[in-house]
C-alpha cells in the first residue's frame, strides 16, 4: 500500500508501514522461531485487526496473509488474545509478524535445526555452573572465573552424625552442580534434574554422541553430555554415608550469604546436613538410572553405581519417613538456613526409585514397590517424581520381566491421561493456544517456566508412543511460550531472544562485572509466590496477583528471575526431542521410534487344542506364570502341544498377553 500526496507542485511517495508501523510489544511471538514443516503462530493482544501478514525484517516484502481468530479472554492474565496462525508458511529465512494498526512484532526464523544452539546453550549452562574448579576462557569465554568450593573439608553436623561420622568430622565432598542462584548443593533437587539429563540421553542417544559443548571433556571419547552429568554424579556418590547407606541431604553454607560475591570468594565453612528418605531415594533412583546409562561407557562406574543405589533403598526402607528439618545451633556448630527440599510425602519418590531399579536388575521384587495403576500421575516437580519412573518404564518396555509386561498397556493409558488433559487444554481452550495455564493459577507457582517445559516433556513422551503429531504440535506450544509467546513477551531464556532478561538472580551473573547473564539459563517466570494484597512482596518486588501470567519484572526478583538446575533440565530435553523429530521429518521418519506396530492378537484363548493362531506374524515367548521361558520362536502359529493345563503369559514385542489351556 502507499499514499500519494501533492503539495507546492511536487510528488511526495510515502510506504504505510513508515507512517505506522512500529515495533509493538501486544505481538507474542517465538522469538527464535520454527520449524518450516511445525506449527507456527503469534498471539495478537488487545487488537480489533482482522488480518496479518509475514514480512521481511524491514517489512518492504511480504510473503504470506492470513487472518485472525476469533478474540477470547484468557483468564491468567486479563488479555483478549488472538491467534495469527501461519503453519502453511514454510519458506526458511527470517520475518516478523504484521498486524494492521498495531505494529510488527520481534523478528524470528524459519529454520531446521531452529533449537539446536538453544539446546547447547541450556545444557552448557551446567557446566557455567560446576563447583570445585575454574572455567577458563577456551571454554567459558567471558565468563570464566577463578575455583571456589574445593569442598575437601565438609563438616558433619551433630544431626548428620553416624558412628563411623561423629560430629565435626571433615570429609571430602567435592563437584556437584551448584543448584540455583546460591552456591548450595542438593540431593532432592540433583534428582529430577539429573534424570531428565540422562533421559534426553536414553531417548536420543545418537543426537547426543555427536553434539559437542566446547568443555574441557570434550575431546574424550564420552558424549558430552554423560561428561557433564557425571561431573554432579560423582559429588552425589560422596553424600551417600558408607557406613550405613543413609544420604545427606544437601552440602551447604550456614545461609545463603552476599548475592555480589564470586564462588572463589566464598570461603564460609560448608556442612553435611542430616540424612533423609527423599533425599535416599532420589539418589537411589539416579544412581540405578546411572547404572544403565553408563553400562557401555564406564562399566566399573555403573557397577558402582547401582551398588550405590540399592544400598540407599534399603536405608530408605528403614527409614521410611525421615523429613528434612534445618538444624538449630548446637555448641560450635551454627543453625543452618538455606534451600530446604522438604518433602513430607516420600510415596512418589519410593516408586520413583522403586522403578529405575527394576529396570536395571529386573528384580520383580522391586517392581511390587512401583508401579501404581491404581495411582493418578502428575506433572514432574522436583517433589512430585513418581511420573519420572512411569518415563522410564515405558521408555524400556521391551526388556521388562514377564511380570512388568502385563501392566505395558496400562503404563502407557496413565501417561496419556495426563498428555489428553494438557492437549484438550491447548488445542480447544487456550487463548495463547500453549498448554501452560491448563492447571489454572496453580501453574504460575514458584518456577512456573518449569511446568511449562514439564507439560511439554510430558507431551513429547506421548508423541514417541503414539505418532500422533497433535502431541507433538502440543508440546512446541510449551517452548513457544518460554520463547516469547506469553504475557510478558518475555524469552524466559539467558542470551536468547529479542526481548531478555539482563539480571537474573545468581550469583556469578550478578558478581562477574559482566553486563550479560551466564547464557542457557531459563529463569523462573510469573509467579505469585510472596505475593501480597497491596502488590509488593516479600522479596522486594511487584506482584501482579489479579493476573499471575503478568506477574514478573526485568529485576533481581529470585522468586521470578531465578535460576536452578531443575528448571532447565526440561528445557535441556524438550529443545533435543523436537530437534531430532526434526531430523526425522527430513529424512522421512514420522518420530523417533517410529509409529508402533498394530496390536497382535492371540486365537482361541482360552485354548483346548494347544494350537494358537496370531494375527500376523510376530516374534513371541512363551513364560509360565512364574516367569520361566518355555518356548521362543517367530511366525503366526504357536504350538503348545502337550503342555500341562494352566495359566501362561505369551511376550508378543512389547505386549504380554495371558493365555488359558483348557
Amino acid at each position: 500500500m502507499k499514499l500519494i500526496q501533492k503539495f507546492l507542485g511536487f510528488t511526495f511517495v510515502f510506504c504505510a508501514y513508515s507512517i505506522h508501523a512500529q515495533l509493538s510489544t501486544d505481538i507474542r511471538v517465538n522469538q527464535i522461531g520454527f520449524y518450516p514443516k511445525g506449527p507456527k503462530s503469534a498471539a495478537i493482544i488487545n487488537s480489533n485487526a482482522t488480518t496479518f501478514t509475514i514480512k521481511s525484517v524491514d517489512r518492504t516484502k511480504t510473503f504470506f496473509s492470513g487472518v485472525l481468530s476469533a478474540s477470547s479472554t484468557w483468564s491468567q492474565s486479563g488479555e483478549s488474545v488472538k491467534t495469527a496462525d501461519f503453519s502453511a508458511f514454510d519458506i526458511p529465512g527470517v520475518y516478523v509478524v504484521d498486524v494492521p494498526s498495531l505494529g510488527y512484532s520481534y523478528s524470528f526464523k524459519i529454520a531446521n535445526n531452529i533449537f539446536t544452539a538453544l539446546n547447547k546453550a541450556a545444557l552448557k549452562a551446567y557446566y557455567y555452573n560446576r563447583a570445585s574448579t575454574e572455567l577458563f576462557a577456551v571454554h567459558a569465554g567471558k565468563w570464566a572465573r577463578k575455583a571456589g568450593h574445593l569442598d575437601n573439608e565438609v563438616i558433619i553436623l551433630p544431626s548428620s552424625s553416624s558412628i563411623g561420622r561423629p560430629a565435626g568430622t571433615k570429609i571430602s565432598s567435592p563437584k556437584g552442580w551448584y543448584d540455583a542462584g546460591d552456591y548450595n548443593c542438593y540431593v532432592v533437587n540433583s534428582g529430577i534434574s539429573t534424570y531428565q539429563l540422562m533421559s534426553a540421553y536414553e531417548q536420543f542417544k545418537t543426537h547426543y554422541d555427536t553434539l559437542k559443548l566446547n568443555i574441557p571433556e570434550s575431546n574424550n571419547t564420552t558424549p558430552d553430555i554423560l561428561d557433564e552429568v557425571r561431573w554432579n554424579l560423582d559429588w552425589l556418590l560422596t553424600m551417600q554415608d558408607p557406613y550405613d547407606g543413609g544420604v545427606y541431604h544437601k552440602k551447604t553454607n550456614a545461609s545463603f550469604g552476599s548475592i555480589n560475591e564470586m564462588p572463589e570468594k566464598a570461603l564460609t565453612p560448608r556442612y553435611m546436613t542430616k540424612k533423609t528418605t527423599a533425599a535416599a531415594l532420589n539418589f537411589s533412583a539416579v544412581m540405578a538410572f546411572a547404572s544403565r546409562i553408563y553400562k557401555n561407557t564406564a562399566p566399573n562406574f555403573a557397577n558402582t553405581c547401582l551398588e550405590a543405589s540399592k544400598k540407599a533403598y534399603v536405608w530408605a526402607k528403614a527409614n521410611p519417613s525421615i523429613p528434612y528439618e534445618e538444624p538449630t545451633a548446637q555448641g560450635i556448630f551454627p543453625a543452618i538456613s538455606t534451600g530446604p527440599y522438604e518433602s513430607s510425602n516420600v510415596a512418589d519418590e519410593f516408586d520413583w526409585a522403586a522403578n529405575e531399579l527394576y529396570i536395571s536388575t529386573k528384580n520383580d521384587m522391586y517392581y511390587e514397590d512401583g508401579f501404581k495403576n491404581t495411582k493418578n500421575y502428575g506433572l514432574p516437580r522436583w517433589a512430585e517424581v513418581s511420573s519420572l519412573g512411569l518415563i522410564s518404564l515405558i521408555q524400556n518396555r521391551k526388556t521388562l520381566t514377564p511380570r512388568g509386561l502385563l501392566d505395558t498397556t496400562n503404563m502407557k493409558t496413565k501417561l496419556l491421561n495426563q498428555a489428553n488433559v494438557l492437549l484438550t487444554y491447548q488445542k480447544n481452550t487456550s487463548p495463547y493456544k500453549i498448554v501452560m495455564g491448563s492447571d489454572g493459577n496453580r501453574d504460575f507457582s514458584w518456577g512456573s517456566n518449569s511446568n511449562s517445559g514439564n507439560k511439554g516433556v510430558l507431551l513429547m513422551n506421548a508423541y514417541r508412543i503414539t505418532n500422533n503429531k497433535e502431541y507433538l504440535n502440543a508440546a512446541i506450544s510449551g517452548l513457544d511460550y518460554l520463547l516469547g509467546k506469553n504475557a510478558v513477551g518475555y524469552s524466559f531464556v539467558t542470551g536468547s531472544g529479542s526481548k531478555k532478561f539482563t539480571t537474573i538472580h545468581h550469583r556469578p551473573s550478578l558478581a562477574d562485572g559482566i553486563v550479560e547473564p551466564v547464557p542457557g539459563w531459563l529463569v523462573g517466570g510469573p509467579s505469585g509466590f510472596f505475593g501480597r494484597p497491596d502488590g509488593t512482596g516479600g522479596d522486594g518486588c511487584p506482584y501482579n496477583l489479579t493476573y499471575l501470567a503478568k506477574s514478573i519484572q526485568d529485576a533481581d526478583c529470585y522468586s521470578k528471575t531465578e535460576v536452578t538446575i531443575n528448571w532447565n533440565s526440561p528445557l535441556v530435553y524438550l529443545t533435543s526431542a523436537l530437534e531430532v523429530y526434526n531430523k526425522n521429518v527430513i529424512s522421512g521418519i514420522e518420530s523417533e521410534t517410529g509409529t508402533e506396530q498394530e496390536s497382535v492378537s492371540i486365537y482361541p484363548n482360552p485354548n483346548s487344542s494347544g494350537y494358537l493362531s496370531l494375527s500376523r506374524e510376530s516374534n513371541f515367548t512363551v513364560y509360565s506364570v512364574l516367569g520361566q521361558e518355555l518356548l521362543r520362536g517367530q511366525g503366526k502359529e504357536i504350538q503348545l502341544l502337550g503342555y500341562p493345563k494352566g495359566v501362561y503369559m505369551i511376550q508378543l514385542g512389547d505386549k504380554m498377553e495371558r493365555v488359558v489351556l483348557e
